[in-house]
């Protein structure tokens, strides 16, 4: 997913492609700025929401489950509310009140990273029919607009990218479908789209990693951000990932028809060696930019620390979780709730103890960008196994009741989804 990460940056560089036309025909922008101080009472963050107001509530929706909350009602009244009446989620409406129309930008990794969020919340929030049928709109919608590849980009009708394909996919995991089975009217997967994208290991540059899209002669290129994204994906799994057991060091491997599972552990040995040395990402220069220094890519690296330890290689992983506890406090509090969130769930992907990330305690960061959320709801351990496998979400939300009651414990349990 991948775990694709959608923050403010990313969505602008998205809509660029899109209006350039290299990811398929342009759409509209997004709704306009909200004034300033008049930003939503229920939305996270107090950032401008144009290219990230759900996705950020998404990613806080999530992480709050992983760790024992519910998010406030007014939260997930918000979340609800920025939905069009086809599914479809924007990155952001500044006016709810006011129905979609053609303008409307709707967009395929906001409507996916909603679809995670809402299946996580659905049985405890203020109203959880409502919840359900949302996420059954979005799947619907994100269903309709399936490119014939098998695949989705950023956009409807947009070509297909790993990253938009992979947070789709999580979505899928998140709800219970499996991603194989969710085909478009040509019989193609997801798994067939995000194929397209995989490397072979004997590429020099990039061996085992996927490329966000071909360039326009059809060559890929190694992209560490579509690599963390599609490995969580290639294994079946949602943004929320735990630690797989047993641990096994990521190999490359070619085979004559590889699976989606195998370019995913190719895809976490290119994540490997490339954090070998330094133990973060870097993000190259925007083009036409003054400087052009690469600076480290935080939010990519929790990806990549996440996708590492779904792919049973946490030893691996722990380096750049390690890197992140030290360095990434000032960017988390510059970027806020999005960025707290990516932290969290990649220390809980490593069985570490958010509460005491290097000299920040993440949960308490996350909780206060938002209205306060409900600490602990226990209404869900009443949960069948049935139901539990159904949502995919009431285990890690138990696993997190246990580790706010054990301040200091850490995630206990792996069993990963996504």
């Amino acid at each position: 997913m991948n775990t694709v990460r959608r923050a403010a940056a990313t969505a602008l560089a998205a809509v660029a492609v899109l209006g350039a036309g290299a990811a398929g025909p342009a759409t509209a922008a997004p709704s306009p700025t909200p004034s300033a101080g008049k930003l939503p009472a229920g939305l996270y963050g107090t950032k401008d929401p144009t290219y990230d107001g759900v996705w950020r509530q998404s990613l806080s929706f999530l992480a709050q489950r992983a760790t024992g909350y519910q998010p406030a009602d007014q939260a997930v009244e918000w979340l609800l509310g920025q939905q069009c009446e086809d599914g479809a989620f924007p990155s952001y409406r500044a006016d709810a009140a006011k129905p979609c129309d053609a303008k409307t930008m709707r967009d395929t990794n906001a409507t996916a990273a909603a679809v995670q969020a809402l299946a996580a919340v659905r049985r405890q929030s203020a109203a959880p029919g409502k919840a359900d049928q949302a996420v059954k709109a979005g799947s619907d919608w994100l269903k309709s607009v399936q490119n014939k590849d098998g695949g989705w980009g950023y956009g409807a009708g947009g070509a297909s990218d790993a990253n938009s394909t992979s947070v789709v996919v999580g979505a899928l995991a998140a709800t219970g479908v499996r991603p194989g089975e969710f085909t478009s009217a040509e019989g193609r997967s997801p798994y067939d789209a995000l194929l397209t994208f995989a490397l072979p290991c004997s590429d020099e540059e990039g061996p085992g990693a996927f490329a966000y899209q071909p360039d326009k002669a059809g060559k890929l290129f190694a992209n560490a951000d579509a690599t963390a994204a599609a490995t969580l994906a290639g294994l079946g799994k949602s943004m929320v990932a735990t630690k797989a057991s047993p641990e096994q060091v990521p190999t490359c491997t070619d085979l004559p028809k590889p699976t989606p599972e195998r370019a995913a552990l190719n895809g976490a040995s290119y994540l490997a060696k490339t954090l070998a040395t330094t133990h973060h990402l870097v993000q190259p220069p925007m083009p036409g930019a003054a400087d052009t220094t690469e600076q480290p890519d935080f939010g990519n690296t929790a990806d990549a620390v996440v996708a590492l330890s779904a792919a049973g290689a946490s030893k691996e992983a722990m380096p750049a979780l390690e890197w992140l506890e030290k360095n990434s406090a000032a960017w988390a509090k510059e970027s806020g709730p999005a960025a707290y969130a990516q932290l969290i769930l990649a220390a809980r992907a490593t069985e570490t103890d958010p509460r005491k990330f290097g000299s920040v305690d993440l949960v308490e960061r996350l909780n206060a960008a938002g209205p306060a959320p409900k600490s602990p709801d226990t209404s869900a351990s009443d949960s069948s196994t049935a139901d539990e496998e159904d949502s995919g979400f009431d285990l890690w939300w138990i696993i997190g009741i246990g580790t706010v009651v054990g301040v200091g414990i850490g995630f206990l349990l792996s069993g990963r989804k996504k």
